[in-house]
């Protein structure tokens, strides 16, 4: 039988089963770390990127920033040869690039895609035929045809181009690919067990991707375009803000009619089809499901299509650190206290329990409510010993212990972190305000749940 022909795509496919390819990842955060772990896991050579020197070196050094990655992790991937740097001229010596970048939105509530932009300039000049770059940052649908695209191939030295069916090989191609992220900080689950979507820009790209994430994930699963994988992103987290939505609209209208939403919910748990619970808390927060619905509301007008019942939703979801400010007042009024010179103490920072990630968390949002209605404001949390600036807020704050509770005039959960012993802390609180039924059991006139 003759020999099948040799060509990039496969060559690259070759190299990645048989742990020879060299994987490059762009960003160290939440995201990319895992994943470089995955694949160093799996044998391969990995150089993560981050313009973060402090993450650089604390890498380097086999130091964790991350509280669920250990530090033995670290350790055990540098020894399968994994290794960070900020030098984006070593681009040259992988073979795939993995872009994890954030994509925040503005203070108009529009995409941010700056991250996204500003790492297309830097693979660009070092960008080699072969290479295959996958964008994995969560984004509006196009983005990586209408926005990467167009850098990588005008920025390169050499006149690559990105591989398209229907165009005749050069051996100057490199490939390109969506697929999106699908990490869940504090989710237990086997990360191996979690699907991974892929959407190339032709076949050649989406099996290169797929054959690359088949070496750390037990299933990939082919989509026809990144503009689908990019939708697809989009609508697993519109799926959850729009119910997130619903369940805090059917909280407040509950609270109104005298009903325990959390007991409506778990009751209607119980049938066997047809539902899924979700839960009321005190806003949105994460990397995703707060910012998806607004990157697609954006892209939706370019179209001419509003999407209006996503709006509502992202608005009804944003609107909710207001409504926690507002039941603080109440509660303290109740007490023959005005939240103006109150002393408030609030439980969590970060965005859902028992993880050390702050990404758009509510609790950012309902400090800045409570200072500005003048209450005296500290904060606990396990996972963040001090709370100092990022892009939308500069709070230069530490953690307060948990003692003499007494003292203040009001305690807020935003944040049910598992540590929290609730009975005692109800026991030796004034007013417990809590948002996340975290006191579910205890019976006691000082709490308010809200």
């Amino acid at each position: 039988m003759p020999t099948q022909q040799t060509t990039p795509a496969t060559e690259l496919i070759h190299r990645i089963k048989t742990r020879q390819a060299k994987i490059g990842i762009i960003g160290l955060g939440y995201v990319g770390l895992p994943l470089g772990l995955l694949f160093s896991e799996e044998k391969f050579q990995v150089l993560g990127f981050d313009i973060d020197a402090k993450k650089v070196d604390a890498l380097n050094s086999g130091t964790s920033y991350i509280h669920r990655i250990l530090p033995a992790e670290i350790a055990a991937a540098k020894a399968n040869g994994f290794s960070a740097t900020s030098d984006y001229t070593r681009l040259k010596e992988v073979d795939t690039v993995i872009i994890a970048v954030p994509t925040p939105l503005n203070e108009y509530h529009e995409p941010d895609l700056s991250y996204i932009t500003a790492t297309g300039d830097a693979i660009g000049p070092n960008l080699q035929a072969g290479h295959l770059v996958v964008l994995e940052s969560t984004t509006y649908p196009g983005t990586t045809e209408e926005i990467l695209l167009p850098i990588l191939e005008q920025k390169n030295k050499f006149g690559l181009k990105a591989s398209r069916n229907g165009v005749a090989a050069t051996g100057k191609e490199f490939f390109l690919a969506f697929s999106p992220e699908r990490e869940d900080p504090g989710n237990p689950m086997d990360r191996k067990d979690i699907p991974k979507v892929v959407g190339g820009l032709d076949e050649q790209a989406s099996e290169t991707a797929a054959a690359m994430y088949n070496s750390i994930f037990r299933r990939v699963v082919k989509v026809s375009t990144p503009a689908a994988a990019e939708m697809t992103k989009l609508l697993e987290n519109i799926y959850r803000c729009v119910n997130i939505a619903l369940v805090n609209e059917l909280k407040l209208l509950s609270m109104r009619m005298g009903i325990d939403i959390w007991e409506v919910i778990d009751a209607a748990a119980t049938k066997p089809f047809g539902f899924h619970p979700f839960y009321p808390g005190p806003g949105l927060g994460g990397h995703c499901i707060p910012v998806d619905p607004f990157y697609l509301s954006w892209k939706a007008k370019e179209f001419d299509f509003r999407t209006k019942f996503i709006e509502l939703a992202g608005e009804i979801n944003v609107g909710m650190p207001y409504h926690v400010i507002g039941s603080v007042a109440n509660a303290l009024n109740q007490k023959k206290k005005a939240i103006n010179g109150s002393k408030v103490l609030m439980l969590g920072m970060a965005y859902k329990k028992d993880i050390d990630d702050l990404r758009e968390s509510p609790a950012l949002t309902i400090i800045e409510l409570l200072k500005k209605e003048g209450a005296d404001v500290c904060y606990n949390d396990p996972y963040f010993p001090t709370v100092g600036r990022g892009r939308k807020y500069d709070l230069q704050m530490k953690s307060t212990p948990l003692t003499n509770l007494g003292q203040y005039d009001c305690v807020l959960i935003v944040t049910d972190h598992s540590d929290y012993d609730y009975k005692k802390i109800v026991e030796e609180s004034q007013l417990v305000v809590d948002t996340r039924n975290a006191t579910k059991g205890i019976a006691s006139p000082k709490i308010v749940r809200c």
